[in-house]
């Protein structure tokens, strides 16, 4: 048996990667302590593993009323470490999260630990672009160094484990007897196509129909919508006729203002702090596209509203409360320009993803707005199809609103990741110890219908 506990634990990826790993090593898995402090999470987790004591604020609970136990598990919050680090010179890490996991391991001493964070804790803080990691993942290693553990660390991609998402993730293993190679595993693949639904209600609205009759199907694979800059993989709202008919010499005057609005020299010539995105006046305007309609056809895709007429920006200090921050604030002291209505665009999809790849890094804010093929027709990913790209089991429970469903899921870990690295540090530090009985009735619990298989 090992004995674990989860700390920052989300909604349960890392404890159900950690026992399906067990499991299919004949080990029975016992959590005994779990702490989160959303109740969105919470209440996920508890109905996922039931029976679970879940504890809140990690910070208000003294390491011995914490059980004993084996490995330590956590995806830890990234705080940065910068301020305190710079005015202690990185002689404590109190104040941290990282820190909660330093006072447990020290004061418990398990046998082992597997840490969690994103991919930019490795450069964190660096001192420069010369150096291999920053000052923050130093000081982790040390500490963790210091409790007489042996160290290793990678970065893993979840689309090397079976996942059909590219998802980079530092993880951190520690055990007291020797250190854990995290290179040199299997690699499984997995495409998007496998592990999407059929024959689910398409979507109808404005967007949809606007990019079907612009584009073929296949076509769309791969291409994001938005008003930005982007090459042959991104469909501009001028492109489909979003906001209003437009003519051929206003797709060309839009993609030339598009590409012409970042040139410093406009920042220099209006003597302000340049920015990706200047207003251009028509006299500007005027020496990349000359036009005899050019002030008619402005007026026209302001009256559309893919142009605004604004003053430029300049980048002020303002000081408040004894801090200065920098801000962007209009200058109306400067003519106004012609500038793009950037951004993603506030409709309900802004990437249309590739059945035949894998998906980027899914975050929170995009999950509910990517739109994949089903038949002739579009439509938004299930909840089921997220849960399958983090490693998530068909019948995993996600008994919340879908917006709280996609917090969670943007800042879970990918279950297959966790379970390959789980079974090469039972293999590694853990197997052939007289204390660690095996059975073989312990079957992985909420396997995904796919079949995903572990990694060993």
């Amino acid at each position: 048996m090992l004995r674990f506990i989860d700390l920052f634990a989300g909604m349960g990826g890392f404890r159900l990667g950690f026992e399906n790993a067990c499991a299919a090593q004949g080990i029975h898995a016992d959590c005994v302590f779990t702490s989160e402090i959303k109740p969105h999470a919470i209440k996920v987790y508890a109905d996922n593993f039931p029976n679970s004591l879940i504890h809140g604020d990690i910070t208000q609970i003294p390491a011995e009323d914490i059980p004993d136990f084996d490995v330590l598990l956590a995806g830890f919050p990234c705080q940065a470490f910068s301020y305190a680090g710079k005015r202690q010179g990185f002689a404590d890490t109190r104040g941290t999260l990282f820190f909660e996991v330093e006072r447990i391991l020290a004061a418990k001493q398990p046998s082992a630990f597997i840490l969690e964070n994103v991919e930019g804790l490795v450069v964190h803080d660096r001192a420069s672009r010369a150096e291999p990691i920053g000052r923050t993942l130093s000081i982790i290693l040390e500490k963790l160094k210091q409790l007489d553990y042996y160290v290793s660390w990678q970065v893993l991609d979840a689309k090397d484990f079976g996942l059909a998402q590219t998802r980079k993730r530092i993880f951190i293993v520690g055990t007291k007897n020797q250190t854990i190679n995290l290179s040199q595993f299997p690699k499984k693949k997995t495409v998007l196509q496998d592990i999407l639904e059929t024959g689910k209600t398409c979507l109808d609205t404005k967007l949809s129909r606007l990019l079907l009759s612009h584009f073929k199907l296949d076509e769309l694979h791969g291409k994001s919508i938005k008003d930005k800059r982007g090459g042959k993989e991104n469909i501009h709202s001028w492109d489909i006729g979003l906001k209003g008919e437009v003519s051929a010499e206003q797709i060309k005057l839009l993609n030339l203002i598009l590409l012409y609005r970042r040139n410093k020299k406009w920042a220099i010539g209006k003597g302000i702090t340049w920015m990706d995105g200047m207003p251009l006046t028509v006299a500007e305007i005027s020496t990349f596209y000359d036009h005899p309609d050019l002030q008619a056809m402005l007026n026209d895709l302001v009256h559309k509203n893919y142009l605004k007429y604004e003053h430029p920006k300049d980048l002020v200090a303002i000081t408040e409360n004894g801090t200065t921050k920098k801000v962007r604030q209009y200058r109306t002291d400067i003519a106004k320009g012609y500038n793009i209505v950037a951004g993603k665009l506030s409709y309900e999809i802004n990437k249309v993803l590739d059945p035949n790849t894998i998906t980027p890094t899914l975050v929170a804010t995009d999950l509910n707005r990517l739109a994949v093929p089903d038949g002739n027709g579009l439509r938004k990913l299930t909840l089921v199809e997220q849960c399958r790209l983090f490693g998530f089991p068909d019948n995993f429970q996600l008994n919340v609103k879908d917006a709280l469903a996609h917090d969670l899921l943007g800042n879970t870990v990918p279950v297959a990741t966790v379970a390959t690295i789980v079974e090469r540090l039972i293999s590694e530090a853990f197997l052939g110890k007289a204390s660690l009985e095996t059975t073989t009735d312990i079957e992985p619990r909420n396997q995904p219908c796919y079949q995903l298989q572990l990694i060993a």
